[in-house]
């Protein structure tokens, strides 16, 4: 009997060169393998010059491990690594764009807010604009908390950043290493 490999969401943090075209490249090897990317987000790293992008994916282990060879065999990456939820610290950010005369008709609305720690930033006589920092599900669930009153005007979230549990960004270590042997 053949056991199918279980396919779950896996963390990949890629740090390159701030070269154009390189985001073109890391998503094509994805697109290739057809496995579609379920979150992005690009910025500067903690290291002058150094890009991180961390890409979230469902997938399975063979599958990711493979797509990290790939990303890495890439001329301006500098290093690729997968990782699972247990091995990394996770954020993202959702704004919730409201109703204000339904959040003012409706105080469960506001103890609803209270209650996933968001944070009320604007209001004004037209919208109200809600943001929570958290985990994912944290997030969604708060959407479908606030959907529930028929208020929300505009939900959006961003993509997912991370850290490793580890002391320094493992890109640190590989650059030292680099360096030492040249």
């Amino acid at each position: 009997m053949i056991m199918k490999e279980t396919t779950k969401l896996y963390t990949l943090l890629v740090y390159s060169e701030n070269v154009a075209g390189i985001l073109n490249q890391i998503t094509a090897v994805f697109t290739r393998r057809q496995v579609n990317i379920e979150s992005l987000n690009v910025s500067a790293s903690s290291i002058p010059g150094v890009h991180k992008y961390t890409i979230t994916a469902w997938s399975n282990e063979d599958q990711i491990v493979k797509i990290t060879h790939q990303i890495e065999k890439k001329i301006d990456v500098i290093k690729a690594n997968y990782f699972t939820d247990e091995q990394l610290f996770i954020r993202e950010a959702g704004l919730y764009k409201l109703a204000t005369d339904k959040v003012l008709d409706n105080p469960e609305i506001s103890r609803t807010v209270r209650r996933y720690d968001a944070t009320i930033t604007e209001v004004n006589p037209t919208y109200t604009i809600v943001m929570k920092s958290g985990k994912t599900d944290d997030i969604i669930a708060l959407f479908r908390d606030l959907d529930a009153f028929d208020c929300v005007l505009q939900y959006t979230r961003s993509g997912r950043i991370a850290v490793t549990r580890g002391k320094q960004e493992q890109v640190s270590e590989f650059l030292e290493q680099r360096e030492k042997e040249h």
